[in-house]
């Protein structure tokens, strides 16, 4: 029998007692009972020692496990403590991966997220990883070991994940997992209430078992993480909503300020052009505004008026752009705007210096374009009232049975001289219809204080000139561009007497018709500039003005040296134009007839021996003979 109250028993458990007291290690518990065996103890003392250390080292276990728990749970309280206090939710995920892989002393610790718009979970943040692939990894639902866990919200472990047959294993999670070279893997569900939103796990790359207690505490750690995983998330979301909101506010803050700063310029611009403003005034407001430079065009890209920038053209694309979109286009730095009433374009406003044009000074640049358009609409409504008035007038001063006084005075108060010399221009264009036509003219009398409208279906324009012929032929020019069209022009010129106006209507009207016949559409001119031809077509031929401008220059010249190029320029007319001819019937020698040739060219022009000017030159020079001759005969007139 044993005698548990033997000296030596009673000493080898006060001795196990104490080790246990001290937290000695398990192998120090064997030392009592290997001590009474070296000192020949007794088998009964023996086996009441061997029960002792059996009990001890029960107690040392149920102690270590009791640490162990104390120690995790104290490990999952901070845990829980440290994730409260973090706000950002990347900080979150790093702080839970991290703390897993303390806690359970693995190689690698990872968690993946749910992404329910593609139906899988996917790797975002891990600790220890070392593979690029792995870090990357999506799983699908019920795919691999997270995918199971995602899938049916429940912790899943394996040994040696590669060869355990209760996965589906695909190609590329086998191909990350290996490349990483795991082979023990542990993966709890991260739950709000019912809903999984993702995976925590721990591997090594060592095959071995997770235990209970193992999955126990990562299954905590992830009820605490998707705790904080959701605040994390509750509070980004709540400060991206206060970040929209503060937006929005300064937004609604901006937008009303503009609105605000906008409906000031309007009322300003809106004002400016109820004072009676014109457009040289809306185009300086508006640069003034906008703090640029403003350029204001009308329809045909002609400049209305200019502030603080120089003059350019009307931009054509931009303006069919913002015309089309029916708003700003910026264009190379600067802004460009359609005016527009309705679907007709009025014009066009450019803002410049000022590329960096924000969306409230875009709309604010588009109002004042709306303005621009109601001051030109005004404008050309006075302009198309002036038009009419002018037309009447025109129309009375052609008329038969006019009051040269009144027609006087009416003209003075549109500004327009009757005193002076005038021309009055016939036009035609078979390009363009007479209503733009008649726009493009009464445009031209206005630039010229002159009058413009219609007489017996044609478009007419009366304008101040001193040379009716070159002006003709620049109006014919200038509203071709205006119409895009040739435009032919015939004038006839008055001295100031506007009882001569009908008269010069027809003479004009002649005019046109022959430059029409002469195939010169696009071109202007006078019955004058059209030789003979206008001889014949005016009324009342005045034949000596013909000979004198078509030989002007040579009976100058013979008037002046004594000479006698008309001669010889009619003798060689006589021989054919043939200078050995000539020679002989001038008897001189040919260098002679040379010589007087170079200086008749020199004084009518290089063209003189061309066709249409020798026929005038031999006309002129047979008048000039029938002249002499009567003039040398002085016939006496009959007595009264």
């Amino acid at each position: 029998m044993t005698n548990p109250d033997s000296p030596r028993t009673r000493a080898g458990v006060r001795d196990l007692l104490g080790l246990l007291a001290l937290g000695a290690p398990a192998e120090d518990l064997a030392r009592p009972l290997a001590d009474a065996r070296a000192a020949g103890a007794p088998a009964g003392e023996l086996a009441d020692l061997e029960d002792a250390t059996r009990a001890a080292l029960d107690v040392h276990r149920t102690l270590a496990q009791h640490r162990t728990r104390e120690a995790e749970l104290t490990a999952l309280f901070d845990t829980a403590g440290d994730l409260a206090a973090l706000r950002d939710l990347d900080a979150v995920l790093r702080a839970i991966t991290h703390r897993a892989k303390q806690l359970l002393h693995t190689d690698v610790t990872y968690l993946s997220l749910n992404d329910e718009a593609a139906g899988d979970t996917f790797m975002r943040v891990t600790d220890g990883s070392v593979s690029a692939a792995f870090q990357q990894l999506r799983l699908g639902m019920g795919e691999g070991l997270g995918g199971l866990v995602a899938q049916t919200a429940r912790p899943y472990a394996t040994g040696d994940y590669q060869s355990d047959p209760r996965f589906r294993h695909t190609g590329p999670i086998d191909r990350a997992v290996g490349e990483e070279e795991l082979h023990a893997i542990l993966g709890v569900p991260l739950r709000l209430g019912a809903k999984v939103i993702g995976v925590l796990f721990a591997a090594d790359r060592n095959p071995r078992e997770f235990s209970a207690r193992e999955v126990a505490l990562l299954s905590s750690l992830a009820d605490h993480a998707a705790i904080a995983i959701d605040g994390a998330r509750l509070l980004e979301e709540t400060r991206r909503a206060l970040s929209e909101l503060g937006v929005a506010s300064r937004t609604i803050q901006e937008n009303s300020d503009a609105l605000r700063r906008a409906e000031e310029a309007h009322d300003r611009l809106t004002g400016l052009v109820l004072r009676g403003g014109d457009i040289a005034e809306v185009a300086a407001a508006i640069g003034t505004l906008l703090d640029g430079g403003t350029l204001v065009h009308d329809a045909d890209g002609t400049e209305l008026a200019r502030s603080r920038t120089g003059s350019r053209p009307a931009p054509d694309e931009a303006v069919a752009a913002s015309r089309a979109g029916g708003r700003a286009v910026p264009l190379d730095g600067t802004w460009v705007c359609a005016v527009l009433a309705g679907p007709e374009i009025l014009g066009s406003v450019t803002l410049t210096g000022r590329p960096g044009l924000d969306a409230a000074g875009r709309r604010l640049f588009e109002r004042a374009a709306t303005v621009a358009a109601l001051l030109l609409l005004q404008r050309r409504s006075v302009a198309e009232t002036e038009d009419r008035i002018r037309g009447e007038l025109l129309g009375d001063l052609l008329g038969s049975a006019a009051d040269p006084a009144g027609l006087a005075v009416r003209a003075r108060r549109l500004g327009v001289d009757l005193a002076r010399p005038q021309a009055l221009f016939v036009l035609h264009s078979d390009a363009a219809p007479r209503p733009r036509l008649l726009a493009a003219a009464a445009h031209q009398a206005r630039a010229r204080r002159g009058l413009a409208g219609v007489h017996h279906d044609h478009a007419v324009l009366l304008a101040p000139s001193d040379a009716p012929g070159p002006d003709a032929v620049a109006l014919a020019a200038a509203l071709g561009r205006a119409v895009g069209g040739p435009v032919t022009v015939g004038a006839a010129g008055t001295d100031g007497d506007c009882v001569m106006l009908p008269a010069a209507h027809g003479e004009a009207l002649r005019c046109l018709s022959a430059l029409r016949a002469l195939g010169r559409a696009g071109d202007g001119g006078t019955l004058a500039g059209l030789g003979f031809l206008g001889v014949l077509l005016g009324e009342g031929p005045d034949l000596p003005s013909y000979v004198r401008t078509t030989l002007g220059p040579l009976l100058e010249y013979d008037e002046r040296r004594g000479s006698d190029l008309v001669h010889t320029l009619r003798t060689y007319f006589a021989a054919g134009m043939s200078q050995s001819r000539a020679k002989d019937l001038l008897h001189v020698h040919v260098n002679t007839v040379v010589q007087r040739l170079d200086r008749i060219g020199r004084l009518l022009g290089a063209d003189w021996q061309s066709p249409d000017r020798a026929l005038e030159l031999q006309l002129a020079l047979r008048l000039h003979q029938v002249s002499e001759r009567v003039d040398r005969q002085d016939p006496v007139r009959p007595s009264p």
